[in-house]
């Protein structure tokens, strides 16, 4: 069995020293914490993949905060049900210990709750927002508004046409969704 600790800040501004300071006094040894600076938008974290990779049955993860571990309730649900299965305990030090007892599924009783309670609510003030938007606009529209192309935009679209797509992208610091957005409006509007 071994103890294993993950701190994670969102910007690289923040200092990751509070989170690695409290799992050190939790009985993290300095050597077994992993750490990033990542933002909880994605779930793609590197650091945080390999720790998760080298779990083994019975070993502990500890944890200053649910939300350094997810974004949100139902995202964490589906990390820590594999885990559990896998016999690894979990230790939020702000919330408790979840593992395989009853404690620990009370625990995860009430972390599906809140997660249906978020997305409930989610749904309810985005359903509220757009019947506002509605009514007090006469020229909303849902989804993204049209980007507007300028220069730049067009500089991007020529140089598309002559390089690849991963040229462009490397070229402008650009996604590929963000490249593929700007190629299909500047298309529809040369019709």
């Amino acid at each position: 069995m071994a103890i294993y600790g993950y701190a994670r800040v969102s910007t690289s501004g923040q200092s990751l020293e509070e989170q690695v300071d409290m799992l050190e006094h939790n009985g993290v040894d300095r050597d077994n914490i992993y750490s990033e600076k990542y933002t909880g938008t994605t779930l793609d974290r590197p650091v945080f993949n390999e720790l998760i990779e080298i779990l083994k049955p019975h070993d502990i993860l500890v944890i200053t905060k649910l939300d350094r571990f997810a974004r949100n309730t139902r995202e964490a649900l589906n990390i820590i049900e594999p885990l559990l299965n896998n016999k690894v305990t979990i230790k939020v030090l702000n919330l408790g210990t979840i593992e395989d007892t009853p404690i620990g599924k009370m625990i995860m009783r009430t972390l599906l709750s809140v997660a249906e309670m978020e997305r409930d609510l989610i749904i309810e003030r985005t359903s509220a927002g757009k019947k506002f938007a509605k009514s007090h606009n006469s020229n909303f529209k849902e989804g993204r508004p049209k980007r507007t192309i300028g220069t730049h935009e067009n500089a991007i679209y020529d140089y598309y046409r002559d390089h690849s797509v991963k040229e462009t992208i490397a070229a402008f610091n650009i996604s590929k969704s963000t490249l593929f957005r700007i190629k299909k409006q500047i298309e529809e509007e040369r019709r």
